[in-house]
């Protein structure tokens, strides 16, 4: 009677696991800051003034040349003309002067005609005197007899007509603002008006006379409104800017003094690097790594080849970025081509697909740094999105990594994805469709895919391999019944091997059911029972009618062989380095509970017997998966042993077994759910019913007498 010794994992191992997790995403954060330093900090040159160029420097960065833009400023203050106050009292008063002059004359005119009446005669000096007594001294002043004489002899109807015009012209003339600067080119313009009107002769010049006399300067200087003038012209003047990857001299070119403090601005001179760009770096650097650690964290990822594995293809995607990003540039956008979905691909493949999406994102920004074309203070959005469209395509897309139409249909999705994500960039840049240069950039795209592809196919079998990492095709390999370990449980443990089968099947379809992983469950069930090739005879389904050597052990014995059995299996899957998960199941499938034939039989005879004595170690269950398996075990040994089991019966059992164990609380380390657990056992019994399905009796006759299903 054989027995093995598993080794158990303490306390000490999984806080060295944390910790190693925390130094893989360290490595990770500071190997992202050492290549994405140069990004941020630009190269200085040493420079003198009035020597050549020896190379075309550009600006590392976006900044507002203060200098240039004052003295645009200073232009555009002194560029600002005085401005006048127009006064309306003036303007009134000189309208005025001009209707009290034709108004006075209609009235001496309507006078005179009414001393006719009474046959009064009213000589023209006389006529003249009265009309100079209405007027003011300002017009006796300053506007000749001449001109009065000529009005007061014009007819009514023409007399009316020049005073509308000349009000008009007047008015007009005013209101633009009269300086005394520019007195006499107003009155000029006013006198062509008069010239070209249709007025002539004596009245032409009389008007003439009166446009002079009624055009004065009445707009003066006014300091707060030059001031609001000059603020606004100031304020209208766009900041001189040298822009990210301006030219600031070009190779050959002469230094003068303007481009050589441009050189200063741009910060590109010798002595003058900056720390500050490195402190955004390493904090962003810092900002990722929190995030890595903690989504690392909440998937409970404790494990060596995880982190190795996230550390292996983290320094790789960055590293291929940053020699990408060497011939990247303005006109040949390398970045189209680069393969990051490679990554995130394997990442899925041998971690999950969550911690895929989550790197996705973490690659993205990753890639707005190493491919600014080392310009400080620019990130390349447009290279970040298009690696996160890319990255998230292979993602989305990828399903089997066996199937070759598969890892077409992946290839195909990821590069009509680029496409379409370079056609937005295209069509949001406003600039003129260019089919060469799409077509160039296109064939970038496919290189993206092609080359993600063939780095997902070629480097997963080495993670496979070296970390003995579990992944769908290595489930699907364990699968194979030519595998040495089902072979040996085949040969040593045939009864086993039928059992294991079975439980195989019921705990695929009730994973699915729920969500978890079938095919893990699939082939774990496969071997969690390999324990029993150690002492097969000890196992019902093995003795094949042989004498139950049980019957001359002590219960305390027997126990102690059954219950050693899960831990046997996973000591002897452990030498074959089987996958962690694996193993795991092996371990947990019987978790802690009671072996109660033996118990109640070792209670007879001592009734002070220790419960615990006879209870598995455990531990209970802790995945989905592994309760799963727990329950499908016990459910196939329970059916198997039924004489005539019925539907009605099966699903008796079923719920027992599973009430059984929720009740041990055999559930209660695992991510199980109420929900799960019954869709877990309405699957079973599904799947049970179709296993065991009623069977037609056909009557006997002399040609067969065998009945058919």
């Amino acid at each position: 009677m054989k027995k093995l010794k598993m080794p158990k994992n303490d306390l000490f191992k999984r806080k060295s696991s944390f910790w190693m997790m925390l130094i893989s995403v360290g490595i990770i954060g500071m190997f992202f800051f050492v290549m994405g330093s140069s990004n941020v900090q630009p190269d200085t040159y040493e420079i003198e003034k009035f020597t050549e160029a020896k190379e075309t420097i550009y600006s590392p960065i976006t900044v507002t040349d203060q200098k240039s833009t004052d003295a645009k400023i200073q232009q555009a203050i002194q560029a600002v003309e005085e401005q006048y106050t127009v006064s309306s009292n003036i303007t009134e008063e000189r309208i005025e002067y001009i209707n009290e002059i034709f108004d006075a004359a209609t009235k001496i005119l309507s006078d005179e005609a009414s001393a006719k009446d009474t046959k009064s005669t009213i000589t023209e000096t006389e006529r003249l005197q009265n009309y100079e007594q209405l007027l003011s001294e300002e017009i006796i002043n300053n506007v000749s007899t001449e001109v009065l004489r000529t009005i007061l002899n014009t007819p009514d109807n023409e007399r009316q007509s020049a005073k509308e015009f000349l009000v008009e012209q007047v008015k007009g003339v005013l209101n633009e603002g009269v300086r005394s600067d520019n007195l006499e080119q107003k009155r000029m313009q006013l006198n062509r008006e008069i010239l070209y009107s249709k007025f002539t002769g004596d009245l032409q010049n009389a008007l003439r006379g009166l446009a002079s006399f009624a055009v004065v300067d009445n707009a003066f200087p006014d300091a707060k409104k030059t001031t609001e003038a000059q603020k606004e012209a100031a304020n209208n003047v766009d900041p001189v800017v040298i822009k990210a990857g301006d030219i600031l001299v070009e190779e050959g070119e002469i230094i003068t003094s303007e481009i050589y403090d441009d050189l200063a601005l741009a910060g590109v001179l010798k002595n003058q690097g900056s720390y500050v760009p490195l402190i955004g770096l390493l904090i962003l650097s810092s900002i990722l790594s929190f995030f890595m650690f903690y989504e690392w964290l909440k998937q409970n990822k404790l494990d060596r080849n995880t982190y190795i594995t996230l550390l292996i293809l983290s320094i790789g995607i960055i590293s291929i970025m940053k020699v990408f990003s060497y011939f990247d540039t303005h006109e040949f956008q390398l970045y189209l081509a680069v393969p990051t979905a490679a990554g995130v691909m394997l990442i899925k493949l041998l971690i999950n697909e969550r911690f895929a999406i989550v790197m996705a994102v973490m690659y993205a920004i990753m890639g707005t740094i190493l491919f600014n074309f080392e310009m400080s203070g620019f990130l390349n959005i447009e290279a970040g999105l298009y690696l996160l469209f890319s990255q998230l395509a292979g993602i989305y897309f990828l399903k089997n990594v066996k199937d070759r139409v598969e890892i077409i249909r992946v290839g195909l999705g990821i590069f009509i994805t680029n496409i379409f994500t370079i056609l937005i960039f295209v069509l949001l840049s406003f600039e003129q469709l260019d089919v060469t240069q799409l077509l160039k950039w296109s064939g970038l795209g496919l290189c993206s895919a092609f080359l993600s592809i063939v780095l997902t196919i070629g480097l997963l079998p080495f993670f496979e391999a070296g970390l003995n990492i579990l992944t769908e095709s290595k489930l699907l390999a364990l699968a194979n019944p030519n595998h040495p370990l089902l072979r040996k449980i085949l040969v040593e443990t045939p009864g086993t091997y039928h059992h294991s089968v079975m439980v195989a099947n019921l705990s695929e379809a009730a994973c699915e059911a729920v969500g978890a992983n079938g095919l893990l469950a699939r082939v774990a069930a496969y071997y969690h029972d390999i324990g029993k090739s150690v002492n097969p005879q000890y196992f019902i389904e093995n003795q094949m009618g042989k004498k139950n050597p049980h019957d001359l052990l002590p219960p305390e014995k027997s126990a102690e062989i059954i219950i050693n059995h899960p831990y046997d299996g996973a000591y002897l899957l452990k030498q074959e380095k089987m996958p962690k998960e694996i193993i795991d199941i092996a371990e947990q499938h019987h978790g802690t509970t009671l072996l109660k034939y033996f118990y109640f039989k070792a209670k007879e005879k001592n009734p002070d017997i220790q419960e615990a004595a006879y209870r598995y170690p455990g531990p209970k269950p802790q995945t989905k998966e592994a309760a799963i398996v727990c329950v499908c075990d016990s459910v196939e040994a329970a059916v198997r042993s039924m004489h005539q089991p019925s539907m009605e019966k099966i699903e008796e059992t079923v719920k027992s077994i599973v009430n059984d164990k929720l009740t041990d609380g055999q559930f209660d380390e695992s991510p199980l759910t109420f929900q799960d657990v019954h869709d877990m056992q309405t699957a079973i019994c599904e799947m049970l019913k179709g296993i065991f399905h009623s069977r037609i009796e056909y009557p006997n006759t002399t040609n067969d007498s065998s009945n058919e299903e």
